[in-house]
């Protein structure tokens, strides 16, 4: 049974309206390449679900890597101080997709017929999957005080949040328009040369508990400061795909989540 209207404030976000809501959520993403949607859920929703990430919590794995803005190993065709060559830090924890608990309201969110139509709606794109793997579909991610997101561009087209618990202090969102094209195959260096050296002026997010925001990532630079609160930023993610049975990387799932299955 479809019960996301329950979890999902439908009045102030009317996901079934495709021909109208869908459509003009549709194009703020495209105009500014993320969509934001304040008070996506219900007050008694948001409260369920708080409850929930905190009950978790003592079950996430926690992981600290090193990377770059690329997400990948270091070029050997490139100097070390080259932008996409600098070491950045992110550390977080996660709850995987098969230790969220059957009855979740994520769940009913991720599974809903009405929110995946609007979805597909949004992204004008025909169709989209969960993860074939038991652990990357839907996950809670928790930023401790001093944990952080380091600067990167996704792998994945686009990224699907809800805020579930923002941080009294730090833990914001920052990002950077025209820094790739990946369809294009062209990377604006010195723009990300001058954001990794704090010179150039990025754009910041304080996004409040219950709001979703959908992202194109994979061209975008964008990181989450480190939480400077004692209160952990606590998101969830909803992780589709364009294409069946695809599985996130099993060096990525072990990064996350600290095991394959």
């Amino acid at each position: 049974m479809d019960n996301a209207q329950n979890i999902i404030d439908i009045k102030r976000h009317p996901i079934d309206n495709l021909d109208e809501y869908a459509i003009r959520c549709r194009n703020k993403l495209l105009k500014n390449s993320i969509l934001i949607l304040n008070n996506f859920l219900t007050k008694e929703a948001l409260i369920v679900l708080q409850q929930e990430a905190k009950a978790l919590q003592n079950k996430a794995f926690y992981c600290s890597q090193t990377h770059n803005v690329l997400l990948n190993k270091k070029s050997l065709l490139l100097e070390n101080n080259h932008p996409c060559n600098i070491n950045l830090l992110s550390d977080k924890g996660c709850i995987p997709h098969d230790l969220i608990p059957s009855d979740s309201h994520l769940r009913s969110i991720y599974t809903s017929e009405k929110f995946q139509k609007f979805i597909q709606c949004v992204l004008s794109t025909n169709k989209i999957y969960p993860y074939a793997d038991t652990l990357s579909s839907i996950n809670y991610n928790y930023y401790q005080k001093n944990q952080q997101l380091g600067w990167h561009f996704d792998n994945a087209s686009f990224a699907i949040t809800l805020m579930i618990q923002p941080s009294t202090s730090g833990g914001n969102f920052q990002y950077v328009v025209n820094a790739r094209n990946l369809e294009k195959n062209s990377i604006n260096v010195s723009l990300i040369d001058s954001v990794l050296k704090k010179k150039y002026p990025v754009q910041e997010l304080n996004i409040e508990a219950g709001t979703l925001v959908l992202f194109y990532g994979r061209n975008y630079l964008h990181r989450v400061t480190p939480v400077t609160s004692s209160i952990p930023r606590i998101l969830a993610t909803l992780n589709y795909n364009h294409e069946k049975n695809l599985e996130l990387a099993e060096n990525a799932r072990l990064t996350f989540f600290g095991r394959l299955h």
